[in-house]
């Protein structure tokens, strides 16, 4: 066999270059998921911060807030959140192009219990659940 100059024979090259290509085969996809999960991290956040506000109302008037504006939570659209809607104290947040599928997805935080005792919260999403924190799968 020709030892090319460094010392490797072209074989033992070639077996390097085709494990390089399988790692980045299996490594490109997974951070592409990667990248959509933490985009969407946004969007569980702004539903979090609407959490407390529709806690607090809820717990100062013993009813859900019936809106987004009455139970003050913000409604200004971000880099990944399209809109944030809240009605009798369901909260909904539409992903804005994370890359998740389906486009426009949402994910909803329903509140259990009683507006005067909530028990804790029940997160759904009509986006795929690979893009999705654990609360909502």
């Amino acid at each position: 066999m020709k030892r090319i100059q460094q010392g490797f024979t072209l074989i033992e090259l070639m077996i390097v270059v085709a494990i390089i290509g399988i790692l980045a085969a299996v490594a490109i996809p997974a951070y592409q998921d990667y990248l959509i999960r933490s985009k969407m991290s946004e969007v569980a956040a702004a539903l979090s911060a609407c959490k407390t506000s529709v806690a607090e109302y809820a717990a100062a008037k013993n009813a859900y807030p019936t809106n987004v504006t009455e139970a003050g939570c913000a409604t200004t659209a971000t880099t990944y959140v399209k809109s944030l809607a809240v009605a009798a104290g369901v909260m909904t947040a539409t992903e804005n192009k994370t890359g998740a599928t389906p486009a426009d997805c949402t994910m909803t935080l329903t509140p259990l219990g009683s507006a005067a005792s909530i028990t804790g919260w029940s997160g759904t999403t009509s986006c795929d659940k690979k893009y999705v924190p654990a609360t909502f799968r």
